[in-house]
């Protein structure tokens, strides 16, 4: 018994000392995080001060539209950013943010770049598909088909400055598709008018906006066409006109005034008006 007792004292005062080595190797353990991941810290807040992580010119600043490079004049009248400024202080969201707040750009992402220092920002612009042309009664010197453009439409009726959207493809072809009238009258239909008009097998080169109660479709093969104010009705009225594309092989559209649909339920064809003297009868 008493060789027992004295081999458990011994056991207890092992596993004591075991403890004890086990602990004071914990604590050095973490006296040695704290020391490496301060030193760590320390190391990076020295690097980020450094005076080569600050935007000093626009040069630093790199914006792609796609594929293509903005150039210099595209840049400055996108972004308002002083110079110079700390890398690290400039806030990419907020940026990119503001971009996505001006008309002509649909998508931005802007990036921190650390070698070389600087931003990497690119940008989705919106698609025009029409351009606006101002109402009649502003430019009353020129005819509807003379105005100058007022701006770029995309899809969903937002209107982009022309000269603006030109800083960013220089070389844009104009769409063939004009609207004249009012933004503010048609811009909140515009989303639903749009993609009927594309999927209209009969061409429309220009939907006249001007009186909102009727709006005036200018086709290549019908001529002009009254379609009244915009209303649910429009697509029924879109595919009549599609059906009547057929009629030119019964009759001569140059003599056609104008097509009237207010009323899809019955359509009417307005000629215009024969000069007896042109077209003097047989006696």
């Amino acid at each position: 018994m008493p060789g027992t007792v004295s081999g458990s004292r011994n056991d207890l005062s092992e596993r004591r000392h075991q403890i004890r080595r086990q602990h004071r190797v914990k604590i050095i353990q973490a006296i040695w995080r704290t020391v490496v991941i301060s030193g760590l810290a320390g190391g990076l807040f020295w690097v980020a001060v450094q005076p080569i992580w600050v935007v000093k010119a626009q040069e630093q600043i790199i914006v792609k539209s796609g594929e293509q490079l903005l150039s210099p004049e595209a840049i400055e009248s996108l972004l308002e950013i002083s110079y110079p400024q700390s890398l690290w202080r400039i806030k990419p969201q907020a940026i990119a943010n503001s971009l996505q707040e001006k008309p002509t750009i649909a998508q931005a992402t802007v990036r921190r770049r650390l070698f070389p220092p600087g931003l990497n920002i690119e940008i989705q612009p919106r698609v025009p598909v029409a351009i606006a042309l101002q109402p009649v009664d502003k430019v009353t010197s020129q005819s509807p088909r003379e105005n100058s453009p007022a701006g770029l439409l995309d899809g969903n009726g937002v209107l982009m400055p022309l000269e603006k959207y030109k800083l960013f493809h220089p070389q844009i072809k104009l769409p063939s598709l004009k609207v004249i009238g009012s933004p503010e009258q048609y811009g909140s239909y515009w989303s639903q008018v749009y993609p009927l008009l594309t999927q209209s097998p009969v061409k429309i080169m220009e939907v006249d906006w001007q009186d909102p109660n009727n709006i005036i479709l200018k086709t290549q093969l019908l001529g002009d066409v009254h379609i009244g104010a915009f209303s649910p009705e429009l697509t029924r009225k879109v595919k009549i006109l599609a059906q009547m594309r057929y009629l030119s092989a019964k009759m001569d559209f140059s003599q056609i005034k104008y097509i009237d649909l207010r009323n899809p339920a019955s359509p009417l064809v307005h000629m215009n008006q024969i000069d007896p003297k042109e077209h003097p009868q047989n006696p």
